[in-house]
């Protein structure tokens, strides 16, 4: 909705749907954001970007109310203004069914399809219907109500829920379950589901493509592009970014700043902008330089001379350079983890694959796969969720045995797995202790391992069930490097790390002296990393040489 400024001037503004002025916030005794302004115009599509631990999460709360900030901060939703959020894990009523939990999405249609119902039923009441005006009256709510129902998608809309979970990537017969027995990947779907059928004006959704498959993260694509209302995204998915944002917001040390563009876009421009930010930071420090030499000149000369005109002068200058708007010094390269995969050589024929069959409750997840992983080659693994992907790489590390056929590593391989839901972490010990163990080190060698892969002093006491997801996925990727593998056998290893620790990721795969096989549905990082692709649908195995776009031109 565009809008004439009452004033005359002729220029269109955009209406904004939410705004925040001058927040800052502070959990605890840390500081989150501080003077932080913030807007959301109702047709935008944001990224917000930023390292783990920002406080991305936190601002979606503050939106929400969930949290509050400091005095002098002013959140403002404009009037009749609806918000959707999705959190990183919905919580959803167990005892209910996905598809209850997602058909309740859209409480409206319930509302409407109740009073319809009521309607119809006075329609029969003889004070009704023998009543000329009562009648009339009833009739026109009636229509009102119909059409209403109609445009919320009437009877259909029981089948457009099933569809859209279908799009996302839920199997046909797991919406029927229980929400207790389903995993956190299906719960984010049908939370997401249910957010989507709502329709808010503004939607904020945090990392809502975690989970997906391929065909899943082209339906959020679509719907996000179509959306009529505005959409703030967390994601790390850069992809994702690149296809459907109009604007980046970039949250670091507390501070936001929003940017016209895709991901890709406001990549280049912010390499701009901070070498020409350090550009000027440098020129004003060497101007400061010499106004700092010309002060203690003139007070010297003030001193041996006993002059009031020199000492004017150098408070007259000291007076300029109290003033002088400084220039703040570009973080150019902000810390990173280090992640170094060592390996080694082993056997030239990494493992194979002989007619494998493997079916669970009667379906058939593989049918006769046969395959063969080299030396130094790097596989991507991909298709639907659910098709036995994470099987296939069980059967590897030998954790589960084929049916039929033959699962055969190298004689001098080591396997190392990272796995999708970090089920190999035990969430009742503390990080220290799981990687001291892991790596059988002393204490003071341990912390400083965990420092290289961002974790704090403080941090290496807390168990593993009060991790972040992205804190996890690092501690993860460090019992993966103790384990000195020189076959790494990766499930979903970017679904919770940063876009900058996906980056050093992708750098340490691409030095590994080694083999890997990774299942992922990060486009971006297959282009990256992977020079062959493996698809597994309906139990068969198809290899194709190159990344996932080189994959995408032969689909």
């Amino acid at each position: 909705m565009l809008f004439f400024n009452p004033n005359g001037s002729g220029k269109i503004t955009r209406m904004i749907s939410i705004s925040l002025n001058n927040i800052t916030l502070i959990l605890g005794a840390r500081q989150i954001f501080s003077g932080l302004n913030f807007e959301i115009q109702h047709d935008q599509k944001i990224g917000l970007i930023g390292p783990n631990g920002a406080g991305k999460s936190s601002l979606f709360k503050l939106i929400m109310g969930e949290f509050n900030p400091e005095k002098g901060g002013i959140i403002t939703r404009a009037r009749g203004v609806s918000v959707g959020y999705l959190s990183q894990e919905p919580q959803l009523d167990p005892d209910q069914t996905g598809f209850a939990a997602a058909l309740a999405g859209n409480e409206r249609i319930a509302v409407v399809k109740a009073e319809l119902e009521s309607v119809e039923t006075s329609l029969g009441e003889e004070s009704v219907y023998g009543n000329e005006k009562k009648l009339s009256r009833a009739l026109e709510r009636q229509q009102q109500l119909l059409d209403e129902f109609q445009s919320l998608g009437g009877d259909q809309y029981p089948e457009r829920v099933r569809g859209l979970l279908r799009g996302l990537g839920l199997l046909a017969g797991e919406e029927d379950k229980p929400m207790r027995v389903l995993s956190g990947g299906q719960k984010k779907l049908i939370g997401l589901a249910r957010l989507l059928l709502s329709k808010p004006d503004v939607l904020l959704l945090d990392e809502p493509d975690n989970h997906l498959d391929l065909a899943g993260k082209e339906y959020l694509e679509n719907f996000i592009q179509n959306y009529p209302g505005a959409v703030v995204i967390i994601s790390h998915d850069r992809y994702l970014l690149d296809s459907v944002v109009t604007h980046i917001a970039d949250l670091e040390d507390g501070k936001l700043e929003t940017f016209e563009g895709d991901y890709s876009s406001f990549i280049i421009d912010k390499q701009t902008r901070m070498a020409r930010q350090n550009e000027l930071f440098n020129v004003q420090q060497h101007q400061i330089s010499r106004i700092e030499t010309a002060i203690k000149r003139y007070a010297l000369w003030a001193k041996t001379y006993d002059s009031e005109k020199f000492a004017k002068r150098a408070k007259a200058i000291q007076n300029r350079l109290d003033h002088m708007e400084r220039i703040e010094k570009p973080l150019m390269e902000r810390r990173r983890m280090e992640l170094k995969l060592s390996g080694w050589r082993g056997s030239q024929k990494v493992l194979e694959y002989k007619k494998v069959s493997k079916a669970f409750d009667q379906r058939q997840v593989l049918r006769e796969v046969n395959f063969v992983l080299h030396h130094g080659e790097r596989v991507g693994l991909i298709g639907p969720n659910g098709t036995g992907k994470s099987v296939l790489l069980r059967l590897a590390l030998g954790a589960m045995q084929p049916d039929a056929g033959d699962v055969i590593l190298g004689p001098s391989i080591s396997a190392g797995y990272y796995a999708q839901e970090h089920e190999t972490l035990n969430p009742e010990q503390s990080v220290l202790d799981t990687v001291r163990l892991a790596g059988n080190m002393s204490e003071s060698n341990a912390v400083s391992l965990l420092g290289r892969y961002l974790f704090s002093y403080k941090q290496t006491s807390q168990k593993i069930k009060e991790l972040s997801g992205g804190e996890r996925s690092r501690l993860q990727l460090a019992l993966v490097v103790l384990s000195k593998a020189n076959f790494l056998l990766l499930d979903e290893p970017t679904n919770n790390l940063d876009i900058a620790s996906a980056e050093v990721l992708e750098d340490a795969l691409s030095d590994f002296e080694g083999t890997a096989l990774i299942i992922s549905h990060d486009r971006y990082f297959l282009d990256q990393v992977v020079d062959r692709i493996l698809t597994l649908e309906d139990g068969n195995l198809h290899s194709h040489p190159g990344g996932y776009s080189d994959w995408l031109q032969t689909r």
